[in-house]
């Protein structure tokens, strides 16, 4: 399998000019071998949960939905996801024989791409809890400890996790390199061709450094391919789907807050006092059946006006939302 590809410049000189197309087709080989492998794993060969999933004493105090990302956050990803996927279909569809004018629509993505994560460094940096979404050693013990539960079978107790849990941190991390490597090569990459804010200038750099450019938008590209299979795949799994309601919706429900997060590593601060909560099954209204708590969960069925069905419900909902 080949790794870049090559050709000889107008003066006889061997220059780069982009990654194989193998790699490509590795990139996807790689991310379905990989959705498969999980997907046959979590059905007959993952050991049971290590910590209990029913409601504490913790729960105490908690509003019934508690809001995980607020609007901005998800107007932001879905139009990054919608730029992302324009981008990866425009670059590589043509190479699987799919023929259209497909430049203008490639670096108008770009564009939006590049705006979005501006807006997104922007927002994290000032307005939201910036080391948030940064790995730390409790991440790192609480890793290796869900390793050692799903490798050892051995029933290592697993920590509840923060926020946003060690995959996820990994998936962010590794998304923003390849992202912005692929943004700032692709800012490059546009000034060899005419748009409305310059002039094309093909000569800027020598055909040795765009060769280099080339090979590293490419390979930034092929690692998204992987990214993005394995990101979908998550988020259409059915244990999976509480948190990508909470991308769409905002909000998660009180039980699965208790059941997943560590009060102490995502604090909800000023929490109204609540009543008691009643068992599964006990006193449930007929038009409520929600989770575990007996609270309708965000945008089920019942749940009258929607996960933003009043300003002044939403505001009592979103205690610690903020990040």
């Amino acid at each position: 399998m080949e790794l870049w590809r090559s050709a000889a410049n107008p003066w006889g000189q061997e220059v780069l000019i982009g990654v194989s197309w193998d790699l490509m087709w590795a990139a996807v080989i790689v991310g379905l071998a990989f959705i498969t492998a999980h997907a046959v794993w979590a059905k007959w060969l993952a050991p049971a949960d290590s910590a209990g999933s029913s409601e504490g004493p913790s729960a105490a105090g908690l509003p019934a939905r508690i809001l995980r990302h607020a609007m901005s956050e998800r107007v932001f990803h879905w139009i990054m996801s919608a730029a992302m996927l324009v981008l990866l279909i425009t670059a590589f569809a043509p190479v699987m024989g799919l023929q259209f004018a497909w430049v203008t629509i490639h670096w108008w993505a770009g564009v939006v791409l590049t705006l979005t994560i501006v807006y997104h460094m922007i927002h994290a940096t000032f307005w939201q809890d910036f080391w948030a979404m940064w790995v730390n050693r409790a991440d790192i013990e609480a890793g290796v400890a869900e390793l050692s539960h799903m490798v050892g079978r051995n029933g290592t107790e697993v920590p509840k996790a923060s926020k946003y849990p060690i995959d996820h941190k990994m998936f962010h991390h590794g998304a923003a390199v390849s992202g912005l490597a692929a943004i700032a090569t692709g800012i490059l990459m546009m000034l060899r061709i005419d748009t409305p804010f310059r002039a094309a200038d093909p000569y800027l750099l020598a055909d040795s450094t765009w060769g280099v450019v080339y090979v590293v938008h490419g390979v930034s590209g092929v690692a998204l391919i992987a990214l993005v299979i394995s990101h979908i795949y998550f988020a259409i799994r059915p244990d999976k789907w509480w948190i990508t309601k909470s991308m769409i919706y905002g909000f998660i429900g009180r039980d699965k807050y208790v059941e997943n997060f560590d009060p102490d590593r995502w604090v909800i601060p000023d929490a109204a006092p609540q009543e008691e909560l009643v068992p599964a099954g006990v006193g449930a209204s007929a038009g409520g059946g929600g989770g575990e708590s007996g609270a309708p969960e965000p945008g089920a069925p019942g749940d009258s006006g929607g996960p933003e069905e009043s300003s002044s419900g939403e505001r009592a909902s979103e205690v610690g939302g903020l990040d």
